[in-house]
């Protein structure tokens, strides 16, 4: 598999010159009939079409290190260098990363799929997953994992409330290139690049 990026835009994305206006007019038949309710599970299998990089993030609570798999990571922004990742609302470490203001990004490889479970809670021992995984403390006193692809240290500029999810966006204040085929999740299994 080859993966060739052009610019960070989405495919098809075309800016509409200012001077655009868009037309009023009665909804169509397929107008209405996206906008009725999606059942979860139906959207649930379209998203799991959609490749995405797993990482961990991790964070810092009074109980001690949190940290959560997510796949959710986008970077919105160059000048300042800016990411955003949902966060489940109930999350112990979503909390933790609203209290703190702090979060780290630790870009999982295809060889860390354990750690990606662990952290999902599909893998025993989710209490002491810390002292299990072998990390480091970024310059922000949070845990970085240790053989990824990529690490992001971040300071929490906003949160907005998203359906059961927060979006949490972060200023990256530093950021590191490691080695290795990145995790990607797509069909509701892992693979790498190839």
């Amino acid at each position: 598999m080859e993966v060739l990026q052009t610019s960070a835009l989405p495919l098809g994305y075309v800016a509409a010159p200012s001077e655009w206006i868009l037309p009023s007019h009665p909804p169509t038949s397929l107008e209405v009939r996206l906008s009725r309710q999606v059942a979860g599970h139906d959207f649930r299998d379209v998203m799991a079409r959609m490749p995405a990089s797993v990482v961990v993030i991790s964070a810092r609570s009074e109980g001690g290190y949190r940290g959560l798999t997510a796949s959710s990571l986008v970077s919105i922004s160059v000048d300042p260098p800016m990411v955003l990742v949902g966060l489940e609302r109930e999350a112990a470490t979503r909390s933790a990363v609203a209290v703190t203001r702090a979060f780290n990004v630790s870009v999982l490889t295809r060889s860390q799929e354990f750690i990606a479970d662990r952290f999902a809670g599909r893998a025993p021992a989710i209490d002491t997953a810390w002292r299990d995984v072998p990390h480091r403390l970024g310059v922000n006193g949070l845990p970085l994992i240790e053989g990824c692809a990529a690490w992001l240290e971040c300071r929490l500029v906003e949160i907005h409330s998203a359906g059961d999810h927060d979006i949490c966006v972060g200023e990256v204040t530093a950021a590191t290139a490691g080695s290795g085929d990145p995790l990607i999740l797509w069909d509701r299994a892992f693979w790498t690049l190839r």
